[in-house]
């Protein structure tokens, strides 16, 4: 660990909390003390309360990927076979949230976060992997719902955005373009949540995708970005400076805060899940 993560990491190794799975996502703390996170090659979502054994909690997910909560504390699903958003209501029934926009077909939902007005933003990459014959959006894009359920389209034309994060005080919208290029971009946004401007934030190159791309990020309440990619996870000043690499002893997916404090950050890393303390909290996911 160089000398400048010394200063933001308190852990002074990963510590393993489960593992036996093919490939984690999507991690996500609930206030009641524990992690919920997904095996997306099984389509399960699970639930572990830490020091316990994990706990299968849903089945036949449609490849869930990334979650959240909406400010009433349900549970906001991405589910890419599917090729739609959901959420869990207190029946334990899920409704479709967002499956189309413009009378289009999206493609394969990936990663989900939450503004304090109860809107949600969430990536729309994957056309790629869809059969040409199922491909009705023709391209990849970004997509906020409203509170009402309006769906809108925030950026059009991205090549693959993946992981979504926004800044402390929700005037950036970060999003990470997880091939070809690897790279995220910042998009500043107006007091209603709409693109200002955007910018080259960061790259992360690697020479081999089988180490990790841009994937899954979260921000600390300083605006400092952690995006997991090549080699661990990836940690940038509010500036797009690199502070430097997590390391973990398997490339991770996907981070999330949580833990007393909102001080631990969880890691789905391929066959396990992963924590670390750091110094500084996570920004918190909004609620009403």
């Amino acid at each position: 660990m160089t000398d400048r993560l010394s200063e933001i990491v308190e852990s002074a190794e990963a510590e393993q909390i489960a593992t036996g799975f093919v490939f984690t996502e999507g991690p996500l703390w609930h206030p009641d003390g524990y992690l919920l996170f997904v095996d997306i090659r099984r389509s399960q979502i699970f639930r572990l309360v830490p020091g316990g054994e994990p706990e299968l909690v849903r089945e036949n997910s449609g490849e869930s990927n990334g979650m959240t909560f909406d400010l009433h504390g349900r549970q906001v699903v991405c589910e890419m076979i599917n090729r739609q958003v959901t959420r869990l209501e207190d029946d334990g029934s899920y409704s479709v949230l967002a499956d189309s926009w413009n009378g289009q077909r999206i493609n394969r939902p990936n990663d989900v976060v939450g503004r304090s007005d109860g809107s949600l933003y969430f990536t729309n990459p994957g056309r790629e992997r869809l059969d040409p014959a199922d491909v009705v959006m023709q391209f990849n894009s970004v997509h906020r719902i409203r509170p009402d359920g309006t769906i809108d389209m925030i950026v059009p034309g991205f090549e693959y955005p993946n992981g979504i994060a926004f800044s402390p005080d929700e005037s950036v919208l970060y999003v990470a373009n997880t091939r070809p290029g690897q790279y995220i971009l910042a998009y500043d946004l107006d007091s209603d949540g709409n693109v200002s401007g955007v910018r080259h934030f960061a790259d992360m190159p690697s020479e081999s995708a089988d180490n990790g791309v841009p994937d899954g990020m979260k921000v600390d309440i300083e605006g400092r970005v952690y995006c997991t990619g090549p080699d661990g996870c990836w940690v940038f000043e509010p500036s797009g400076e690199l502070v430097g690499i997590i390391r973990l002893p398997e490339y991770p997916a996907n981070c999330g805060w949580g833990g007393p404090e909102n001080r631990t950050m969880y890691f789905t890393a391929n066959t396990s899940i992963y924590s670390m303390v750091m110094k500084t909290p996570g920004t918190a996911i909004p609620s009403a």
